[in-house]
């Protein structure tokens, strides 16, 4: 099988049900920023981090594909079963994020990106994940869009911050604390 169809060199893609779509369309945006998104978790999941977060992150990836497999379906005629997201999926985050709390210092002040080098990544990921969100709130304002899909990534956004806190101190790096001019 060949990676390349050559069905896409005119501009246009097809979602899943067959209907052929602009690449420049809302949802092709939403699926595509779902997917970098994916490849950023990616990333911190392959850097010397606890391999229990590197299994939570596999499995937020996962889910990230349910997510896009979702977003890639034409809700008027895709007949093909897509997995869905639960409530488990978002309790799990914030199991995740009240367990992580725990061990955190109290936040009193607004955190600067950076640390040490995964913790950048995982503030990038935050980053590329509330794009997908704002994407995914417009594209709710012209189709149909399941709630779960919106929570989960609003959850995924909050996780992705409380981990960089936490990696920075799993790593005793210094919190990036904003200290405005006055």
């Amino acid at each position: 099988m060949k990676i390349y169809t050559k069905t896409g060199d005119k501009g246009v893609t097809s979602l899943i049900g067959g209907t052929r779509v602009q690449k420049s369309d809302i949802r092709i945006d939403c699926y595509g920023t779902v997917d970098e998104l994916n490849s950023y978790i990616g990333l911190i999941a392959c850097q010397n981090i606890s391999l229990v977060y590197q299994e939570y992150l596999k499995a937020i990836q996962d889910r990230l594909f349910t997510v896009g497999a979702y977003l890639a379906s034409d809700p008027e005629s895709s007949r093909m079963k897509i997995p869905d997201l639960n409530d488990f999926d978002i309790k799990f985050l914030e199991d995740q994020m009240d367990e992580m709390a725990t061990e955190l210092p109290e936040l009193k002040h607004f955190i600067l990106p950076g640390g040490n080098t995964v913790v950048s990544y995982c503030h990038l990921a935050r980053c590329v994940c509330r794009k997908a969100e704002r994407l995914v709130v417009q594209l709710s304002l012209q189709s149909h869009v399941d709630d779960k899909m919106l929570i989960y990534l609003n959850r995924l956004s909050d996780y992705l911050f409380v981990l960089a806190r936490k990696l920075n101190l799993d790593a005793g790096t210094p919190e990036n604390i904003w200290n405005p001019r006055q």
